[in-house]
C-alpha cells in the first residue's frame, strides 16, 4: 500500500482526507518518529502522544492563518510533519538543522519560539487581543501539557484570559506526566476531571432526554442549565476552570480522531475563551516508550528495537556525581534535603528520592516557588539543596536575589548543565548564570574542574553560613589527570605554571584549557594554567601574582563574556594599575547560541583547543 505521507506536503493536504485516512496517517508518523528520532536523539515520548491531536488541530483549523502555539514546545514535532518538514528531519536539533522546538524564523506556521514552560496561555491571549485590536477573525489555539499546568505563569494567564472573555482555545493535554511525576493540586483536580465521565454521561443522557420533551424540552434545559454547576461540584469536585472564566469541555480521549475532530469543530465557532481537556498516553504506539515514558522524554540515540541507548558510557556524568554525594551528606546530617522543579531524575536525585522520600521536594515546574520554599526551609534550620539546571534558575531571578541572598540564608544551588548543552539550542543553552549571579550580594559561587571536585565543593558549600551557588556542566565528568590535593579554601588552584602566558580556566574550560596549553607547548609558548574554582568572591591574590610573573593572561569561561569572569578579571586589572598586562577573554559572545552538538559549537565559537591555542599565539604576535 502507498504511504499516505509520501504524498503530504502541507497542512491543506489534511482536508481531503476521510477519517480512514487519517487514522492510518497516525500509524505511518510514529513510524517515522521512531526511525527519526533513534538516529538524531530527541524528543519521543511527548510527540508519540499527540499525533492524533496534532492531526485533528491541522485538520479543523487553517495554520498559519489559525495560530497554534505549543507550550514547551518539545511536542512539535508532529506539527512540524504536517507543515511541511518531514524530509527535514535527518537534520533534527543538529547544526544547521531544525529545531527541536517552534522557531519562528524556520517556519510561518511557528507562531512562538518556546523552550520554557508554561508561557503559551500568555502568548495566544496576546495573539487573541492583538487579532481583536486590529478587527481580524481566526482562531488562536494554545496546547499545554497537565506537567506545564504546575507553573504558576499558566495561572496568571488563565485568570487573565478568562476574565479578558476573548475568543481562544486553551487545550489542556494530560499525559499524567512530565518529566517528573506531577506535583500539586492541580495533577490531584486533573486526576478527579479524568474519572468524571460519569458526571459527562448524565449531563449528556439528561440533555438528550430533556430537550426531547416537546413544548417545553427546551425550557427543561435551559433551567438544568442554571443548576448544573452544584451537579458538577458534587460529581466533579471542583471546577476551576469554569471559575477562571473559560467554557470546559472533556475529557476527550486523544487517541480518537473521531471524538477530538468533533469538539475542535463545535469549540472552533465558540466566541469565548474555551479549555478543552484532552486524555493522552506518552509513548503511545511503541511500548519501549509507553512502558518507560521518562526515558524517552529526551533520549539520544537508540537501537529502535530493544530502545537501548547507542552511545551509553561507564563513565559516571556530574548529575550522577552530584546524587551520590547528596546520599552520603543526607546519611551523615538530617537537616540535609533536597528541592527540585519537575526535574528529580534528570538533575541526578533519583536515588535519593529512594533513600530519603521525605527530604526531596518536588515543586513541580514552579522555579520561582521553588526558591523561596527553600528559603524557608533555611530560615527555619534547614539545609536546602536546589537542583536546577541553569536555563531554568533565570526563572526565578527575583526570587535568588530577594528571598535567599538578601536575608544571607544557607540555601546551596546545584546548576547542572551550565554552558553549552548542544543540541537543545538557544533556550537550553546555560551561558547567562556566571553574568546574572556575579553581582548578587552573599552569594559564592564555585566552578568545578572535575568530578571528584564537584563532591568536594558540595561537601564545602554546605559548611557555609550563606548562599551557594556551584555551576557545572551536562555530561561526562572531567578526571583531572593527576590529584591536586588543593583543599577548597577561596583560592585558585595552580595545575602548573609557565613562563610565557597563564590561562584561568573556570570548571569545564580546564579540560579544554588543558588541551590547548599542550598545543601551545608544541608551539614553543610555556603557559601555565589555573582552576580557577572561586568566580565569587574572586581570588584576587592569585590574579595579581599572575599578571606579575607572565604579564599575558587568557580566561576561559563557558559563559557569555558580558559579566563574566573575563570581565571581572579586566577590572581587577584596571583597579591594580595593571596597564601593561596583556589580556585576552574568550568566552561565548553576545548572542543567542545555536543548536549543534557541543563539540561544533565550541569549535564554531572558537572555543576548542585548537582554536584556543591558535588565538593565544595570534595575540601574543598582536593579530587580535
Amino acid at each position: 500500500m502507498k504511504k499516505l505521507l509520501n504524498d503530504y506536503h502541507f497542512p491543506e493536504d489534511l482536508k481531503s482526507m476521510s477519517e480512514r485516512e487519517l487514522e492510518l496517517l497516525t500509524y505511518e508518523i510514529r513510524d517515522f518518529l521512531i526511525e527519526k528520532v533513534s538516529k538524531t536523539g530527541g524528543h519521543l515520548a511527548s510527540n508519540l502522544g499527540v499525533v492524533e491531536l496534532s492531526i485533528a488541530l491541522h485538520k479543523v483549523f487553517n495554520s498559519p492563518k489559525d495560530k497554534i502555539i505549543w507550550d514547551v514546545g518539545h511536542q512539535s514535532y508532529v506539527h512540524k510533519i504536517l507543515t511541511g518538514r518531514a524530509a527535514c528531519f535527518d537534520g533534527l536539533r543538529c547544526l544547521n538543522g531544525i529545531s527541536g522546538f517552534p522557531k519562528r524564523d524556520e517556519s510561518v506556521h511557528d507562531m512562538f519560539d518556546t523552550g520554557h514552560s508554561s508561557t503559551s496561555i500568555s502568548a495566544a491571549m496576546g495573539y487573541a487581543t492583538a487579532r481583536d485590536l486590529s478587527g481580524d477573525d481566526y482562531s488562536v489555539i494554545s496546547v499545554i501539557g497537565d506537567g506545564a499546568l504546575t507553573g504558576g505563569m499558566a495561572y496568571e494567564a488563565l485568570n487573565n484570559a478568562g476574565a479578558s472573555k476573548s475568543k481562544m482555545i486553551v487545550i489542556l493535554n494530560d499525559n499524567e506526566m512530565s518529566i517528573s511525576k506531577n506535583i500539586g493540586g492541580m495533577s490531584h483536580h486533573l486526576a478527579k476531571l479524568r474519572a468524571s465521565q460519569t458526571y459527562l454521561d448524565f449531563k449528556k443522557q439528561l440533555k438528550r432526554a430533556l430537550k426531547g420533551i416537546p413544548g417545553v424540552g427546551e425550557g427543561l434545559y435551559n433551567g438544568f442549565e442554571h443548576i448544573r454547576d452544584s451537579v458538577k461540584y458534587a460529581i466533579v469536585q471542583g471546577a476551576i476552570f469554569e471559575e477562571l472564566g473559560f467554557k470546559y469541555f472533556g475529557p476527550v480521549d486523544g487517541h480518537n480522531i473521531h471524538d477530538l475532530l468533533e469538539v475542535l469543530s463545535y469549540t472552533s465557532l465558540m466566541e469565548e475563551p474555551v479549555l478543552i481537556h484532552v486524555i493522552t498516553k506518552k509513548g503511545k504506539g511503541y511500548r519501549n516508550a509507553e512502558t518507560n515514558p521518562g526515558k524517552f522524554h529526551g533520549i539520544s540515540a537508540f537501537d529502535p528495537t530493544t530502545g537501548n541507548v547507542l552511545s551509553s558510557s561507564d563513565n559516571l556524568s556530574y548529575s550522577t556525581i552530584f546524587g551520590n554525594k547528596m546520599i552520603q551528606l543526607a546519611h551523615d546530617n538530617p537537616k540535609v534535603v533536597a528541592v527540585s522543579a519537575a526535574m528529580i531524575e534528570a538533575t541526578g536525585l533519583g536515588k535519593f528520592a529512594q533513600k530519603f522520600p521525605k527530604r526531596i521536594f518536588d515543586a513541580g515546574i514552579a522555579e520561582a516557588h521553588a526558591v523561596t520554599f527553600a528559603a524557608g526551609l533555611a530560615a527555619n534550620g534547614y539545609q536546602p539543596v536546589v537542583a536546577i539546571y541553569s536555563t531554568f534558575l533565570q526563572r526565578a531571578y527575583d526570587q535568588i536575589v530577594i528571598d535567599v541572598c538578601m536575608q544571607n540564608l544557607p540555601v546551596v544551588f546545584t546548576i547542572d548543565r551550565a554552558g553549552n548543552v548542544g543540541s537543545d539550542g538557544e533556550t537550553h543553552h546555560g551561558i547567562f548564570d556566571l553574568s546574572y549571579l556575579n553581582h548578587i550580594p552573599n552569594l559564592t559561587i564555585l566552578a568545578p574542574k572535575d568530578g571528584k571536585e564537584l563532591a568536594a565543593m558540595l561537601e564545602y558549600a554546605l559548611s557555609l553560613k550563606s548562599p551557594c551557588a556551584i555551576r557545572y556542566p551536562k555530561g561526562e565528568a572531567f578526571d583531572y589527570p593527576s590529584e591536586t590535593g588543593h583543599p577548597i579554601d577561596g583560592t585558585c588552584e595552580s595545575l602548573f605554571t609557565g613562563e610565557d602566558v597563564e590561562i584561568f580556566a573556570v570548571g569545564k574550560m580546564v579540560s579544554i584549557g588543558l588541551e590547548a596549553s599542550k598545543k601551545l607547548k608544541s608551539r614553543g609558548i610555556d603557559s601555565g594554567l589555573t582552576n580557577v574554582r572561586f568566580i565569587k568572591p574572586v581570588d584576587r591574590n592569585g590574579i595579581i601574582a599572575s599578571a606579575k610573573r607572565t604579564g599575558c593572561l587568557i580566561t576561559l569561561e563557558d559563559n557569555v563574556l558580558d559579566g563574566g569572569f573575563g570581565r571581572t578579571v579586566s577590572a581587577i586589572l584596571q583597579e591594580e594599575g595593571f596597564t601593561d598586562v596583556k589580556l585576552l577573554s574568550l568566552g561565548w559572545p553576545d548572542k543567542f547560541i545555536e543548536q549543534g552538538s557541543t563539540e561544533e559549537l565550541f569549535e564554531l565559537y572558537g572555543l576548542d583547543s585548537e582554536s584556543i591555542a591558535e588565538r593565544v599565539c595570534d595575540f601574543l604576535e598582536g593579530k587580535a
